[in-house]
């Protein structure tokens, strides 16, 4: 049965005029990004946090650039840093061709913050990130810039 069901998906995907792809942390998280779903994946990537009793929900409030700069730059840092050092699995790359294959191509509506689906060849303009971007900023306070890219400091 199991081939079956198989089949009939792969003859559905090869037939589709466009391809919508939903995702959220499990795409991340076979890339080997750490689990946010509760506290035990996030302390273990975070221990000064359990350390702290902050959860990832409390961690990832942009209150804390106002509250602790240092705390908020380190923990935004370190995220941003991990998600450009980790490769996107493979998985990715197999829904690319998927959407490459489909006559209207495809759309991406992810949770993820990490910018993999782009990494994997999806145009930026076919991504909505509705969490958004960890690889853009901007400013806590009114300074007229917007949202911009997150630079590297090499």
């Amino acid at each position: 049965m199991p081939d079956v069901a198989l089949r009939r998906s792969a003859e559905v995907i090869a037939s589709a005029g466009a391809l919508l792809f939903t995702a959220g942390a499990g795409m991340g998280v076979d890339s080997g990004l750490p689990d946010f779903r509760g506290p035990e994946g996030f302390w273990r990537a975070y221990p000064a946090f359990a350390k702290l009793g902050i959860r990832f929900e409390e961690a990832a409030n942009p209150a804390w650039f106002r509250r602790d700069p240092a705390l908020a730059w380190g923990f935004y840092g370190h995220r941003l840093e991990l998600y450009r050092r980790t490769v996107p699995h493979g998985g990715f790359g197999i829904l690319a061709r998927w959407a490459e294959r489909a006559p209207s191509g495809a759309f991406v509506f992810t949770s993820n913050v990490d910018g993999h689906f782009q990494l994997a060849g999806f145009p930026e303009d076919s991504v909505m990130e509705c969490h958004g971007s960890i690889h853009f900023l901007q400013c806590v306070e009114e300074c007229h810039q917007g949202i911009f890219p997150a630079g590297r400091s090499e």
